[in-house]
């Protein structure tokens, strides 16, 4: 009776979890969403790059030597950089633009290391540019990005616009799989009115709509995305716009870093909550999926598996310990990619599983601004 009662509550909790996500299948059926919502049209504003640096003296010159080949003018571009590093990354930043006349430089040298949105704040406050760039020193970014972003921004009602993850370096298919079904999403919140999450690679902003981030934000560029869309003005997501990341694919170095990811946009739905319900579409269909997929559903993703354990163990010991080996199995091929058509799926999970970490930690009082450098991360960059 009680293995009953497990399995039938596993059974309930999993087709409450999947009610939203079908919401969203079948708005995604009925709207078929495609490219970028904003009315896009040939523009060339003045563009201020932004990059944050700490420590990149192995890849800094690398990025620069990408960013004046994106094909843009570059007598209207500038590069701000605000650096914090106690590495040489700022002399080779000076030295690379050392006798150029363009793009221009804005090197901003902080003192002391106190964030990456305080350092974000102190570019923005000083970029000049009437489209403002940030993108990340060990991230790729397509030739056409700044026209694209460029094209979106000229429709009056969009403030800000990112882009999609068109490889993920460093071979991990699960977050490749989990970037795929991202970009579904994004493309159908954008068109119901903005996404929520925008991506550190590549964002855009309009000058005049950026605002101050909380000074200890971990979802910086998202946070920003967010504040423009309650400025009043739409903050999308354009595929066109491609970029490449890096991505950890062992298990325990991937959960490190999708963890901390997952805490920044935790956080951000809770200081934001206030925006449920309004703003649109945005407050009443984006928000709350979001809510759900990142804060609801991972404990009720945990709780079915803890019954289905419990049904499993209840029923004897050589069945509990079939669902455990089962368990155990999916992951340990999931995290292989080798799931095949279910790879996807486990892709979803593997995030599930990071978020409900991300809650647990921040209800342990964990979370600052501050990021650790990865190496590891940097030489698949450096390749």
């Amino acid at each position: 009776m009680r293995r009953s009662r497990s399995l039938a509550g596993a059974a309930g909790l999993l087709s409450l979890t999947g009610l939203p996500y079908l919401a969203y299948l079948g708005a995604y059926a009925l709207k078929r969403p495609h490219g970028s919502p904003a009315a896009k049209r040939p523009a060339e504003p003045t563009v201020s790059i932004v990059l944050p640096t700490y420590n990149e003296q192995r890849i800094v010159e690398s990025k620069l030597e990408e960013v004046v080949a994106l094909g843009y003018p570059l007598e209207k571009v500038e590069v701000v950089v605000v650096d914090s590093s106690d590495d040489r990354t700022p002399e080779l930043v000076e030295e690379f633009f050392d006798g150029r006349e363009a793009p221009a430089l804005t090197l901003i040298r902080e003192d002391e290391r106190r964030g990456l949105a305080h350092a974000l704040n102190e570019a923005y406050a000083a970029a000049s540019g009437e489209m403002v760039v940030k993108t990340d020193c060990d991230s790729r970014i397509a030739a056409a990005a700044l026209r694209e972003a460029a094209a979106n921004l000229a429709d009056p009602a969009v403030g800000a616009v990112t882009g999609r993850n068109a490889e993920v370096l460093g071979g991990s298919g699960v977050e490749r799989g989990y970037r795929d079904v991202q970009a579904v999403v994004q493309t159908l919140e954008s068109h119901l009115d903005s996404t929520l999450i925008f991506h550190g690679p590549f964002c855009a902003f309009e000058r005049e709509a950026i605002v101050p981030i909380d000074e200890d934000s971990m979802a910086d560029d998202s946070e920003l995305a967010l504040k423009i869309r309650k400025g009043g003005k739409r903050a999308v997501f354009d595929p066109d716009i491609e970029y490449k990341e890096a991505a950890h694919s062992g298990f325990r170095k991937r959960r490190k870093q999708k963890d901390r990811r997952a805490m920044g946009l935790v956080r951000l739905l809770w200081r934001q909550r206030d925006m449920l319900g309004g703003y649109g579409a945005y407050g009443r269909a984006v928000l709350p999926f979001n809510w759900w997929f990142m804060v609801v559903s991972p404990w009720l993703t945990v709780a079915i598996l803890g019954l289905l354990l419990v049904g499993g163990l209840l029923a004897g010991v050589l069945p509990g310990l079939v669902v455990l080996a089962g368990g155990l199995l999916t992951v340990l091929l999931g995290s292989r990619d080798a799931l095949g058509p279910l790879q996807p799926l486990y892709a979803v999970f593997d995030t599930q599983v990071s978020l409900f970490r991300a809650c647990l930690r921040l209800l342990g009082g964990e979370g600052d601004g501050t990021w650790e450098v990865d190496l590891e991360l940097r030489e698949v960059y450096d390749e």
